[in-house]
C-alpha cells in the first residue's frame, strides 16, 4: 500500500444504559506521504474520536485502520503503542507537560523512553529550533502559554514521526500565538516531510492544510 494512512468503513460506537450512541459511522479516507488534511466540523461532531483512533488511543467498533502496511485495528496495546512512540506525534488542545519536569525533561523524556543515545542533546536542538533555547530549565508553570505548546509540540515530534496528529492545537491561544505555533508547525511539517492531520475550528488555519474533511454527525460530509 503506498499511502501512510487508510481508514475504512470506521465505526466507533459506545453503549451508555444499554443505549448505544454512534460517534463515527463508516468513515473512508486516505492519507499521503507528505500530506496535510484539515478535519472541521461542529463541536460534537466526532473529530476528536477520529484523531483518538487514528493514534491508536481508542479501539473501532468496526472497519479497519492501516498505518503503512499494518492493520493498526487489530493490534494489541503494546503493538499500537510502539508504533505510536516511534511514527505518530500527537499535539493535544491541553499541554500536557509533566509539571514537575523542566522544558528539556519533557522532551528528552520521549527519547530516553525509547532508549536513543544522546537524549538531552537532541532535545536542546528541538527547543533551539523552536526558539526555546533560553528555556531550556523552566518549568511549565513558569512558561507561557505559547512557550507551553511550543515545548508540546517539540515532545511530539522530537522521534521524527511520519505523522503529526493535531487536536485543536493552538485552540487555547491567542491570535500572535496562534500565528507563531501555526508557523512554527507547518515550516516544520514540510522541513521533515511529515504528514499532518489537525483538528480546528480555527478555518484560517484550516486553508492551510492541502486537503480538509469536513465531519458531521460522525460521518464525512465533505472531503475536498
Amino acid at each position: 500500500m503506498n499511502k501512510l494512512l487508510k481508514l475504512s468503513n470506521v465505526s466507533l460506537n459506545y453503549t451508555i444504559d444499554n443505549n448505544s450512541i454512534n460517534i463515527l459511522k463508516n468513515i473512508s479516507f486516505e492519507v499521503d506521504y507528505k500530506e496535510t488534511i484539515s478535519i472541521v466540523g461542529e463541536s460534537g461532531s466526532g473529530k476528536t474520536s477520529l484523531i483518538m483512533l487514528i493514534g491508536g488511543l481508542e479501539k473501532n467498533s468496526a472497519g479497519n485502520i492501516f498505518f503503512k502496511d499494518s492493520e493498526i485495528s487489530n493490534m494489541t496495546e503494546d503493538e499500537i503503542s510502539e508504533i505510536r512512540r516511534k511514527n505518530i506525534g500527537i499535539v493535544f488542545q491541553s499541554f500536557y507537560l509533566i509539571p514537575n519536569y523542566t522544558a528539556l525533561e519533557n522532551v528528552s523524556l520521549s527519547l530516553e523512553i525509547n532508549k536513543l543515545d544522546n537524549a538531552t542533546k537532541k532535545a536542546k536542538e528541538i527547543l533551539d529550533r523552536f526558539g526555546l533555547s533560553n528555556r531550556f530549565n523552566n518549568l511549565p508553570s513558569q512558561l507561557s502559554g505559547g512557550e507551553q505548546q511550543r515545548v508540546a509540540i517539540a515532545r511530539s515530534v522530537v522521534m521524527k514521526p511520519e505523522l503529526i496528529l493535531a487536536d485543536e492545537p493552538t485552540g487555547n491561544l491567542d491570535s500572535e500565538n496562534t500565528e507563531n505555533i501555526s508557523s512554527l508547525l507547518f515550516n516544520y511539517i514540510k522541513d521533515e516531510n511529515a504528514s499532518l492531520i489537525m483538528v480546528t475550528h480555527d478555518n484560517n488555519l484550516a486553508n492551510l492544510t492541502k486537503r480538509k474533511i469536513i465531519i458531521k454527525d460522525g460521518v464525512i460530509s465533505e472531503n475536498q
